[in-house]
């Protein structure tokens, strides 16, 4: 589901939006590592979460 991530890439979580927009750390398997403006870094699961990608001046 988030095999396209790449680190730098910035993205949200639909299922908390209050983080804010996060930027991927890393991305080893399905595990992504995500620093987030309001919920800091976060470990995401991505077979249970589809991460969406922010594309810059479009959020």
């Amino acid at each position: 589901m988030n095999e396209f991530l790449e680190p730098g890439m910035l993205v949200r979580n639909p299922s908390a939006p209050e983080w804010g927009i996060g930027q991927v750390q890393s991305r080893i398997g399905d595990r992504i590592t995500v620093n987030f403006e309001h919920a800091g870094k976060q470990a995401i699961d991505g077979k249970r979460l589809q991460l969406f990608l922010v594309i810059p001046d479009q959020h």
